[in-house]
């Protein structure tokens, strides 16, 4: 199992942002997005900031997906 982000980047994609914009309003760093980029872990804090930034819920944002849809 990992996480996936894919609905995040198509979030912003339908709000007409950039990642900078996200990390401009979401008050988080480059390096934040560079693991969201990356599926890599990230504090809950920051998943907490992107939320609020968007006013969305953490599931708009992110999925739980299994290793083989991955790939």
């Amino acid at each position: 199992m990992a996480i996936s982000y894919k609905k995040l980047w198509k979030l912003l994609i339908d709000r007409d942002m950039l990642k900078k914009d996200l990390q401009r309003e979401a008050g988080i760093s480059a390096a934040s997005i560079t693991k969201l980029g990356k599926n890599e872990n990230v504090n809950t804090d920051i998943l907490v900031k992107i939320c609020t930034a968007l006013n969305c819920g953490i599931e708009d944002i992110m999925e739980i997906v299994h290793m083989e849809e991955i790939r």
